[in-house]
């Protein structure tokens, strides 16, 4: 039987290679399949990285949709144990934050994705929060 294995969760994928700098500067640097951090905060997500999005009750809008790639990455390399959770969680929700302002979300808005994160995203950066891998169809066995 040809079997498939796959995380899901997953709504967009990036067509282009993504950089930006944050403020976020590990000791050394960080280099996943897709997600590259450097000591200075140059963060770079690859092409063909998955992400789902904003999450929680919000709207995917385009002030809103670099902001949860950036994020999304910065959850993935703490929940992956690259980054440390306890250290590195608040700055990667205020970079949410910034990063919705500079892409024209209003301020009120920005506060209330800051608030939603911060209250209630932490299993998704948690280390011992790992997406299960599914295998299709019934019956495939790693």
């Amino acid at each position: 039987m040809k079997c498939i294995a796959y995380n899901g969760g997953y709504k967009y994928q990036l067509k282009e290679v993504y950089g930006v700098e944050i403020e976020i500067r590990p000791s050394s640097p960080i280099e996943t399949e897709y997600i590259g951090l450097d000591t200075e905060g140059k963060l770079t997500i690859a092409k063909g990285y998955a992400w789902d999005g904003p999450s929680g009750p919000t709207i995917d809008t385009l002030t809103f949709m670099r902001g949860s790639l950036v994020h999304d990455a910065l959850y993935q390399l703490m929940r992956e144990g690259h980054l440390d959770h306890d250290v590195h969680r608040e700055s990667a929700d205020r970079i949410l934050q910034r990063i919705c302002k500079e892409d024209g979300m209003c301020s009120l808005r920005a506060w209330w994705v800051y608030q939603g994160v911060h209250l209630f995203a932490n299993p998704a950066a948690d280390p011992a929060s790992k997406r299960p891998v599914t295998r299709a169809p019934k019956g495939c066995q790693p």
